[in-house]
């Protein structure tokens, strides 16, 4: 009898133990992201939702981006762990400063980043460059409109700032506004507003989006706990688009109760149909697929137009394929996609 209570009391106090180590065993770690919590940030709230994070031994807090809202100053004093970038063009600009940050994944191979019109107000792209008005995003204004003036017609007699208002918009039929595929024209639709979207990354632009920064000091002492996060996200992403993913919208509509699980399915719906996560070298690398010389041609292309002078950015140190491109998730990838 006795025997028998203590080998009970040993294995409780073995299973106390271990659940102890494993408690001991999550690395907490904190990633911000570029915006308010929406679809567009789903696989995240996914790695979260269905445990992925922690069976690789991670305890990741989202802390969610705003208009009001700057993460990287955080990431700097290590508040921030790891952060979603506001765009590629805002990560050259830290790299331009010396700040020692790199860009460790990008879980969308294309960048959102779109000019909507009215519809039927113009036949094509080209025809854009004769709309009197283009409202910008001041942030956008030396970033990816500079490329548009050097590139692709346009002028500064346009410009005129978009303040996140789309009322300017709806009031003139003939102007032309900034958006992202997956929110402005999306979100109108909703009220019965047509709009003919053009997608940068189909006319060359060859941004990133949704990418990862981490601080050079982590990379060089914690590269495990980079390479976790980056592996779970890509579980949790594929987990998201091809599988259940109610809990991580409920997650999300925690974080921001403006968003609606309607909203959320055209989202991820547009960014399925229009390439933005799962598409180019991330098909066969698998998600968050990064490509140093795509960083080389899109510098290029920014100092030719006018955005960075020549060798103000340092590829080299702007991002690295060391924790990416291995393929991770493309077994579960092809379990879920029949």
């Amino acid at each position: 009898m006795l025997k028998s209570i203590a080998k009970t009391v040993g294995v409780c106090l073995a299973a106390a133990l271990m659940t102890s180590g494993l408690a001991h065993a999550q690395q907490k770690l904190v990633f911000a992201t570029n915006w308010k919590a929406q679809g567009s940030h789903g696989g995240f709230y996914q790695a979260i939702a269905d445990g992925t994070y922690k069976r690789y031994g991670l305890d990741v807090e989202i802390m969610q981006g705003g208009p009001q809202v700057n993460a990287r100053p955080l990431l700097m004093v290590g508040k921030v762990d790891l952060l979603m970038s506001q765009s590629l063009i805002s990560a050259m600009e830290a790299n331009a400063t010396k700040m020692p940050t790199t860009v460790v994944a990008a879980f969308m191979q294309k960048d959102a980043t779109s000019l909507m019109a009215h519809a039927g107000q113009y036949k094509d792209f080209a025809e854009l460059s004769k709309a009197k008005t283009v409202f910008v995003a001041k942030a956008s204004q030396f970033g990816f409109w500079k490329w548009l003036t050097a590139s692709r017609g346009f002028s500064d007699a346009q410009f005129k700032q978009y303040n996140y208002s789309m009322s300017p918009f709806l009031a003139d039929k003939a102007s032309v506004q900034q958006a992202y595929v997956t929110a402005e024209p999306l979100y109108l639709e909703m009220q019965g507003v047509k709009t003919d979207v053009f997608l940068l990354a189909d006319l060359g632009y060859e941004a990133y989006a949704n990418m990862v920064e981490a601080r050079r000091d982590m990379i060089d002492k914690q590269p495990e706990v980079i390479q976790k996060f980056i592996d779970a996200s890509a579980i949790g992403w594929y987990n998201f688009m091809y599988g259940d993913r109610k809990a991580a919208y409920e997650l999300i509509k925690k974080d921001n109760p403006d968003m609606t699980d309607a909203k959320m399915d055209a989202e991820v719906g547009m960014a399925m149909k229009r390439g933005l996560i799962d598409s180019g070298d991330a098909l066969t690398k698998g998600l968050g697929a990064l490509s140093v010389e795509r960083l080389r041609r899109f510098n290029a292309e920014m100092v030719k137009a006018g955005v960075f002078a020549a060798g103000a950015v340092d590829v080299d140190s702007l991002g690295t394929e060391r924790f990416v491109n291995k393929g991770v998730g493309l077994d579960l990838r092809a379990k879920l996609v029949k």
